[in-house]
């Protein structure tokens, strides 16, 4: 597990690039959050309210990444590049459909959503400004996640690095004009996410277009392939929506509790969500890697890859955390100029640190039953874990303990993720072959 291995070059292949890719998308909140925090508390309240929101949508619908990812992998194992295409092509369709009918609900619903979490007035018009104008940028998100499945499926991690790059880039020199010298506030900070949305979506609709006219495929939707999305979508949404689920409810509950301790909350759970992501990047190999092997008929193969890339998450976890620590203080300082939140954002972060190696145990091995198909399992795994969360954090803030003892329920809930994966890891279950 924690030595080299003949597995080692391609994992990185696909791995770096990942990397960098996974770093990149989230800085468009991450950049939010720093640039927004400086114009007030009240403010990055309000943009804790949003995006937790926004990230709910977009985990639940993350199977057209995800998904596509392994029923593309498994398809380019079994030497049909065709359906592969087809399958890329059947998760634009889709992407496209979501991102216009989950908009527009949650456009209609953003009071009632803004609501659940009890804000001030204040708070609540920060948020609405936010999630509303966001909304627009989010349909192109989609279609962007769901062209990146397709790429990474077909083992090309380096096209949505460059992408995400040059977005991520993007969305930070227009944040900066729209905020600070035509002075729109939280509102100019959404509107650069959206601009640089739509532009990332053009790209890569170009990049996919280009790889599936190769393989001679049309653009038109496949019936079979989204019969596939069907089975493999309802699996994936039930699996991240009780992953958001849990989170969504730990930042309500942080809100409940007061103005500073939510948007700390906001900063570990921005540091949490960007560490998890450079994490994934293991995973995102574990995906392309198990499909393809299993899909090529070779389990031995990608039970010993799986292995590897479990020791190579778990290293890259300790360097995390111990960075987490020693840093945590001029971290929390980036996103905030208020003392209070600048402290007990700092404090917040130690419970981040120590969730690491958990981390990287539960998203090495979500990367690899994706890409094994086993969504099934993954799915009444993490239905269990968040009902547990729910149990848990309930009586915290029941007892009133504190933002501290609800991150300790944090780490309790991931700790519930990990044990029953590694159960179904040692087993012989997850390795079917074939095309599906």
């Amino acid at each position: 597990m924690f030595r080299r291995t003949v597995h080692d070059r391609e994992i990185m292949l696909l791995a770096v690039p990942a990397f960098g890719a996974l770093i990149a998308e989230p800085l468009y909140v991450v950049t939010d959050t720093a640039i927004v925090g400086r114009l007030g508390t009240p403010e990055l309240a309000g943009l804790a309210i949003a995006t937790a929101i926004l990230l709910s949508a977009h985990a639940a619908l993350i199977f057209l990444a995800y998904g596509t990812t392994g029923l593309v992998g498994r398809l380019v194992g079994a030497g049909s590049p065709q359906r592969a295409a087809e399958q890329g092509i059947a998760g634009m369709w889709l992407a496209g459909a979501f991102g216009i009918v989950v908009s527009v609900g949650l456009w209609a619903g953003s009071d009632w959503l803004v609501g659940l979490f009890d804000p001030t007035e204040q708070v609540a018009a920060h948020a609405l400004t936010y999630l509303r104008i966001s909304l627009i940028g989010f349909t192109p998100l989609l279609l962007a996640m769901a062209a990146t499945g397709y790429l990474r499926g077909t083992q090309d991690t380096v096209t949505p690095l460059l992408v995400a790059v040059a977005s991520a880039v993007g969305n930070l020199v227009i944040e900066l004009v729209l905020v600070f010298e035509l002075d729109m506030s939280i509102a100019g900070s959404a509107w650069s996410t959206v601009i640089a949305q739509w532009g990332a979506a053009a790209v890569f609709a170009l990049a996919v277009r280009k790889r599936t006219r190769s393989a001679g495929v049309s653009l038109r939707l496949v019936a079979a392939a989204a019969r596939r999305y069907a089975r493999v979508g309802l699996q994936m949404f039930v699996r991240t929506s009780a992953l958001r689920g849990a989170f969504v409810m730990a930042a309500v509950l942080a809100s409940r509790i007061g103005t500073t301790e939510v948007a700390s909350h906001q900063i570990g759970a921005e540091i949490w969500a960007l560490l998890a992501l450079a994490l994934d990047a293991v995973a995102i190999a574990g995906q392309a890697m198990v499909a393809k092997e299993l899909g090529a008929g070779r389990p031995a193969i990608a039970r010993a890859a799986s292995v590897r890339m479990i020791g190579m998450s778990l290293q890259l976890s300790v360097v995390f955390g111990a960075l987490l620590v020693l840093l945590r203080s001029p971290l929390a300082s980036i996103f905030s100029t208020d003392p209070e939140v600048v402290s007990l954002g700092a404090f917040v972060l130690l419970f981040v640190a120590v969730m690491q190696p958990v981390n990287a145990a539960a998203f090495a091995f979500d990367g690899i039953f994706i890409g094994a198909g086993d969504l099934a399992f993954l799915a009444r795994a993490m239905a269990a874990a968040a009902v547990a969360f729910a149990i848990i954090g309930g009586a915290v803030r029941w007892a009133d303990l504190g933002i501290g003892w609800l991150w300790a329920a944090l780490i309790v809930f991931m700790c519930l993720r990990v044990a029953p994966q590694w159960i179904r890891f040692r087993g012989n279950a997850w390795l079917r072959t074939g095309e599906a």
